[in-house]
């Protein structure tokens, strides 16, 4: 069968699908932090709406939110067409529409668990370094931040493993390229369509779990030693 005996091709998915979802992951986490943690401290007027439309993604159909990313930054979108008529930018059908695809599916995920570890994290703390003359910002940095931190990590893996396996986004606004936009998930389904590639697409899908699957116990092995230099 030869298990570990991957083609170009196949090689070329692996290797894809890992930078997407690094890149992905590393340009969405800053962001994330920062709305995380403004959705767990400030309230407003219309925030279940605001919290609603960033966690949209979540349930819309993952070809719906390729669509509408077409919409906007297709060659013939309002802001696609802009950047490709000025500075001849073009995002769609690229490795960054397979990036910015991505990034819009996972970053609910990693806001979410990101303002849920911020919430967690006691007032009274922040309070006490405030009243001893501490900025704001110094506060988020050395007492929020790393009180959040199994939960940014946390984040930081949903965000790569949802990246990991996007399907839906990434074919309708960067389709199906080999060697450019095509991920793990698009190479399987497109091995699944050729007879007498049953190996091949199950050498994939197997790399698709292990990967996933090292990525899940490698955070929570991090969280576990972060908890307990917390307790000691």
């Amino acid at each position: 069968m030869g298990l570990f005996n991957f083609t170009q091709e196949e090689l070329a998915a692996i290797i894809l699908s890992v930078k997407v979802a690094l890149v992905c992951t590393l340009l969405a986490m800053p962001f994330a932090i920062g709305i995380g943690w403004f959705f767990a401290r400030k309230s407003f007027l219309g925030k279940p709406i605001i919290e609603g439309i960033f966690h949209l993604p979540l349930v819309l159909p993952p070809v719906t939110t390729g669509y509408l990313l077409l919409l906007v930054f297709g060659v013939n979108g309002f802001l696609g067409k802009f950047l490709f008529e000025q500075w001849g930018i073009k995002i769609a059908f690229s490795f960054w529409a397979a990036v910015l695809a991505s990034m819009v599916v996972s970053f609910p995920l990693i806001t979410r668990s990101i303002r849920l570890a911020v919430e967690l994290v006691d007032k009274n703390y922040e309070e006490a370094a405030r009243t001893l003359g501490a900025s704001g910002l110094r506060v988020f940095f050395t007492i929020t931040l790393p009180l959040a931190l199994p939960g940014i990590i946390s984040g930081f893996i949903l965000g790569f493993a949802r990246s990991l396996g996007e399907f839906g986004a990434t074919i309708t606004f960067a389709g199906n390229i080999q060697g450019e936009t095509q991920t793990l998930p698009l190479a399987i389904f497109s091995k699944m369509q050729i007879p007498g590639q049953e190996s091949s697409t199950f050498k994939l899908m197997l790399v698709s779990v292990v990967i996933s699957l090292l990525a899940m116990v490698g955070a929570e092995y991090i969280n576990k030693r972060i908890l307990k230099r917390k307790r000691r």
